[in-house]
C-alpha cells in the first residue's frame, strides 16, 4: 500500500484538489437527500442511517470511497444553519470565504503554542486581536473556543487580579458563568433578579451595597433566550461606585459593534474590564471563533507559563515571541485566519450590512406575528431573536409542536421560558432569509398546533 499524500508541502494542493471535488459532491448529495433543514425521522432513524453508512469503524482494510460515504452521511443527517427554517440556536451559517480560509488553516496546521510552529499565524493573531479589542474599547484580546471559554477566562483573570473574587450575575446570565465559578472553586454566585429579562439595576445596587470583598459583576449583551441587552451604562456606573470589576458577556450582541445602525445598543461596553465576543454567532464564522477582550493588559500576566521546550527563557530573551501566555490551552488552531480573511474581504461596511439584514429580518418576522390573530409576540426584538407562541395553546402543546417539526425535518425552532410561560424561539442569523420563508415558518407552526 502506498503512503497516503499529505495536505501541506509542495504536493499538498495537488493532493487536495480531487478530494475537494469529492467533498463538494458529497455535500451536495447529502443536502439533496435531506431535503430540508433537518433530517426526518428523529434520533433513532438518523442514528440508524449513520450506523449503516459507517459499518465497521476500524476495518482491517481501508476503502477509497470512505470520504464520499461519510461526508454524504454527515450532510444528510445535518442540521443546516443555512436553511431559512433552521432558526433554533445561535448557530450561524458560515460565510464561504471563511470556510475556504479554514481549509487553508487545516492544511497548513500551525499550532499557536510556540513561535517556531506558527511564525506568520502568531503575528496575524496579534494584529487582528488587538484591532478587534480596540473596537470594544479594550487593549488586547485572546482567541478562545467561544463564549464558554471566554467567560471562564474572565473569571480566572478577575480571581488572579484580586486574590479571589465573588461573581454577581443576573438571573438572565448564560449558564457558563455560574459553571465557571464552580470550576474555579469560587463562592456560589449572587444572582440578581431580571424580571423583565434584563438585570435589575436597583436589585444590583442593593446586592453590591450588602456584599463585601472583591466582586465581579457579569452583565449580558444579548441573552440566549431573547437577545436582550442589560442596561450597560447603569451597571457600569454601579460597578464604578462600588469598586466592582465588570465583565460583559457579549457573545451574541458583540457583532453589533460593526453596525453603524445598531452599535449604540452597546453603549457602556467600553467600560468593562473584560468582554466576551463570539464571531461564530453574529459574525458568520465556522466554529470556533471566540474572543475575550481585556482593558488592562497586565491582567494577562496571570496566564504566564513556562515550558522549556516551547518558551525557554533564552529563546524569549533572544526575541522569539512567547505564546503560552495567550491561552490556557497548549495546542491551538489558527482560528484567527478565517476571521482576518472575513474582515479584510467584507470590511466594516460589509459585515455591518449583514448585521443590519438579520436584525431587519427579525423586525419583519415580529411584525408578521403581531399582525396574526392566532399568534402572540413576546416583544419587539432587540437583536435578531424573536419569541412567539400560538395564542391560547398550552405549554405542553407548544413543546409538542416544536418536537413534531423536528421529527418531520420541517423546521428547527428553539424554546424559551419567560414570564412563566413557554415560547417558541426563532434566532435569525441567515442574511439570505426572505419574507416568504418567515411566512412559511409561521404557517408550519399554525398547521401543527391543535385547535
Amino acid at each position: 500500500m502506498s503512503t497516503p499524500p499529505l495536505a501541506s508541502g509542495p504536493e499538498g494542493p495537488g493532493a487536495l484538489r480531487p478530494l475537494l471535488d469529492t467533498v463538494l459532491g458529497a455535500l451536495r448529495e447529502g443536502a439533496e437527500a435531506r431535503g430540508g433543514p433537518l433530517p426526518a425521522g428523529g434520533p433513532e432513524e438518523v442514528a440508524r442511517r449513520v450506523r449503516d453508512a459507517v459499518g465497521d469503524v476500524l476495518p482491517r482494510q481501508g476503502s477509497e470511497d470512505a470520504l464520499h460515504i461519510l461526508v454524504r452521511a454527515l450532510a444528510e443527517g445535518a442540521a443546516d444553519p443555512a436553511h431559512p427554517l433552521c432558526v433554533a440556536h445561535l448557530h450561524c451559517p458560515p460565510l464561504a470565504v471563511a470556510v475556504a480560509a479554514d481549509l487553508a488553516a487545516s492544511a497548513l496546521n500551525p499550532s499557536l503554542d510556540s513561535w517556531d510552529q506558527a511564525p506568520a499565524a502568531s503575528e496575524l493573531e496579534a494584529l487582528v486581536t488587538r484591532a478587534l479589542a480596540r473596537e470594544a474599547g479594550a487593549a488586547d484580546a485572546l482567541v478562545t473556543t467561544g463564549g464558554t471559554e471566554s467567560n471562564q477566562l474572565a473569571l480566572l483573570l478577575a480571581r488572579e487580579a484580586h486574590g479571589g473574587v465573588r461573581l454577581v450575575h443576573g438571573a438572565n446570565a448564560h449558564h457558563s458563568l455560574p459553571r465557571a465559578a464552580w470550576l474555579l472553586g469560587l463562592p456560589d454566585p449572587v444572582v440578581v433578579p431580571a424580571p423583565a429579562g434584563t438585570m435589575d439595576p436597583v436589585a444590583l445596587c442593593e446586592a453590591l451595597t450588602e456584599l463585601h470583598g472583591p466582586l465581579l459583576v457579569a452583565a449580558t449583551a444579548g441573552t440566549t433566550d431573547a437577545g436582550l441587552i442589560d442596561p450597560l451604562p447603569e451597571i457600569a456606573d454601579l460597578c464604578a461606585t462600588h469598586g466592582a470589576r465588570l465583565h460583559i458577556d457579549a457573545a451574541y450582541g458583540g457583532g453589533l459593534l460593526l453596525s453603524d445602525r445598531h452599535r449604540g445598543k452597546l453603549d457602556g461596553l467600553d467600560r468593562a474590564d473584560t468582554v466576551t465576543l463570539d464571531l461564530h454567532k453574529l459574525g458568520w464564522q465556522p466554529v470556533a471563533a471566540g474572543l475575550l477582550t481585556v482593558r488592562d493588559e497586565h491582567d494577562l500576566t496571570a496566564l504566564a507559563h513556562r515550558a522549556d521546550y516551547l518558551n525557554a527563557d533564552d529563546d524569549t530573551e533572544a526575541g522569539l515571541p512567547d505564546l503560552l501566555g495567550r491561552s490556557p490551552r497548549t495546542t491551538r488552531r489558527p482560528d484567527i485566519l478565517k476571521i482576518a480573511v472575513t474582515l479584510k474581504t467584507l470590511g466594516r461596511d460589509g459585515i455591518g450590512a449583514l448585521v443590519d439584514q438579520v436584525c431587519a429580518h427579525a423586525d419583519e418576522f415580529a411584525e408578521l406575528i403581531a399582525a396574526h390573530p392566532r399568534f402572540e409576540l413576546y416583544d419587539r426584538p432587540v437583536i435578531s431573536t424573536v419569541l412567539f407562541r400560538p395564542a391560547e395553546a398550552t405549554d405542553d402543546a407548544i413543546a409538542a409542536v416544536r418536537r413534531t417539526l423536528l421529527h418531520e425535518g420541517r423546521a428547527v425552532l428553539g424554546r424559551a421560558t419567560l414570564d412563566g410561560r413557554r415560547w417558541l424561539k426563532a434566532t435569525l442569523l441567515n442574511p439570505h432569509t426572505r419574507p416568504g420563508d418567515l411566512a412559511e415558518l409561521l404557517k408550519l407552526v399554525e398547521g401543527h398546533t391543535p385547535r
